[in-house]
């Protein structure tokens, strides 16, 4: 079979590669064709636009490059046509993916989901957008079901992939990796800023103003492998504080605590048995809109989850140094 799989970020990246592994051991004659980055290429099939390239946060940062965004889509679906794909799959990304699955859904695509948009969330609407477009639903998140279910839309709880993916990995040996990345002895706070540039660019520069007034602790950043050490380092400037990129899984192994940016990471981290602190910092227009039109009552997928506060949650204004 052929398939096109469509994911725009570090986490639908990693849940792309697992998703893919899986489709070549049920068809080893799968053509796979995706929208990813790294880990999914490392997998096999063929790369036709990285992440990094549309990696826009934040309803005015989209605005901006609304033309860019335009010409990706475009540029998809004109992709998609010459492919002709037995199935598309999308993977989170709802502002692009739904886009394109009204489009495909039209022109008689066979359209499945996997990891479902946060409708539960924001703009519960597009419930009846996703009837209409996506044959078939894979949620990831217990309550999801039960959400859709009020629509009259029935999905498929799958259990998270973050579980698996933490349980398969190699533990990490703590001595050689203290030794490797040239920490001391210190109990370990990692800094989990995001992927983004312009999540690390808002979160990471709070995070580190701890640093000097807690010496007996060791400050560690999570670098994202979508950026280079040299826009962290803009950033860092002359603090005292060690970096280590794409080694997340294992620095939370580790870690005593953690301040970790609103997102999958939290979740990560919570697996990890990490006690963290949940950041979150938008631009002021984009947390203004988001704001008033997101009904939820935590950020965090933990405290979701849970259906109560676990985690602090520090959002916006409160994301400061005291606190």
């Amino acid at each position: 079979m052929k398939y096109y799989i469509i994911a725009g970020e570090a986490s639908g990246d990693l849940h792309g590669a697992n998703l893919m592994k899986e489709l070549y051991k049920e068809d080893v004659q799968a053509d796979i064709r995706f929208w990813g980055g790294d880990l999914m290429q490392n997998v096999g099939g063929t790369l036709v636009s990285h992440y990094k390239e549309r990696a826009f946060m934040g309803f005015f940062e989209v605005l901006k490059n609304l033309s860019k965004v335009l010409g990706f889509m475009k540029f998809c679906k004109k992709d998609i046509a010459q492919f002709k794909p037995d199935i598309l799959i999308f993977i989170d990304n709802s502002g692009f993916n739904l886009r394109i699955a009204k489009w495909a859904k039209q022109q008689g695509f066979r359209t499945n989901y996997y990891i479902s948009p946060q409708v539960w969330a924001s703009r519960a609407s597009r419930v009846q957008d996703i009837k209409r477009d996506v044959d078939k639903m894979f949620v990831i998140l217990p309550f999801e079901k039960e959400f859709y279910k009020k629509y009259d839309y029935e999905v498929s709880f799958v259990g998270h992939p973050l579980i698996d993916a933490i349980a398969d990995r190699n533990q990490v040996d703590i001595h050689k990796f203290r030794i490797e990345h040239n920490l001391g002895t210190k109990p370990i706070i990692a800094l989990l800023p995001g992927s983004r540039k312009q999540e690390i660019t808002k979160m990471l520069a709070v995070m580190l103003s701890l640093v000097g007034d807690f010496s007996e602790y060791e400050f560690v950043i999570a670098g994202a492998p979508s950026q280079d050490f040299s826009f962290y380092q803009q950033i860092i400037g002359d603090r005292k504080v060690c970096f280590i990129n794409n080694k997340t899984y294992d620095l939370l192994s580790i870690s005593f605590a953690a301040l970790v940016a609103s997102g999958t990471a939290t979740l990560e981290t919570a697996l990890f048995k990490v006690p963290q602190v949940v950041c979150y910092k938008g631009g002021t227009i984009s947390y203004q809109i988001a704001k008033r039109i997101i009904t939820l009552k935590f950020i965090s997928l933990v405290n979701l989850i849970m259906d109560k506060e676990v985690v602090t949650e520090l959002i916006q204004n409160n994301f400061k140094k005291e606190n």
